[in-house]
């Protein structure tokens, strides 16, 4: 099969949303091919907690990243990829029970948090607040989304500000041994704060 029929476009596009110095998040509104192998890179390090589905391909940058009503934010330090967090529909997971069987499905108004991570040795100096603040940000802006959803390991969710609520719990996620939470935030009770500004459009190539 010709690749360029799988991966139509090979440029990025994105959008500078927030900065601060050398470091910067965007908006990606398309993940071209100089952006996966840092983003395959970064995705590494989730597997240990997450399991070895968290890994990103090829395939899994196009199917999420680019897919229409995804919400992906990358952040950079010195122009080098750093981190990023993707929101996906929910109904898009449609393959994952757990998916069909929340309350929402089928609604249009929820986003799962599908990944979450910031290089290990740029945490601790506010660039994952940052991150997850724009993310929860521009979630808002969108008039159809007022949930956001996700799984992380048991007791992480206590300790989220908003109105977060445990849907269930579940053993061994992902073959991880771990017990993950899956959590709901309810942005209609947060009241909306979109960022005003809308920087324009970068293309790299």
């Amino acid at each position: 099969m010709d690749q360029l029929s799988i991966f139509p476009s090979q440029t990025s596009r994105s959008r500078v949303i927030a900065s601060s110095g050398v470091f910067q998040i965007e908006l990606l509104e398309h993940a071209g091919k100089e952006d996966h192998p840092q983003l395959i890179e970064i995705s590494k390090s989730l597997a240990k907690e997450y399991g070895e589905k968290a890994i990103l391909t090829k395939a899994t940058i196009h199917k999420y990243f680019n897919q229409s009503g995804s919400l992906p934010f990358i952040a950079r330090y010195r122009n080098e990829i750093i981190g990023y967090i993707i929101g996906v529909p929910l109904e898009s997971l449609s393959h994952e029970p757990w998916a069909r069987m929340d309350e929402n499905f089928g609604k249009g108004n929820t986003l799962y948090t599908y990944a979450f991570v910031i290089q290990s040795e740029y945490k601790g100096n506010g660039y994952a607040k940052m991150l997850k603040r724009v993310f929860l940000s521009w979630a808002k802006k969108r008039a159809e989304i007022s949930r956001i959803t996700g799984h992380v390991v048991n007791g992480v969710s206590a300790r989220f500000t908003g109105d977060i609520r445990i849907i269930n719990r579940v053993d061994n996620w992902q073959g991880t041994g771990k017990t993950f939470e899956y959590y709901r935030r309810d942005l209609e009770s947060e009241g909306a704060s979109p960022l005003k500004n809308n920087p324009p459009l970068i293309t790299r190539t």
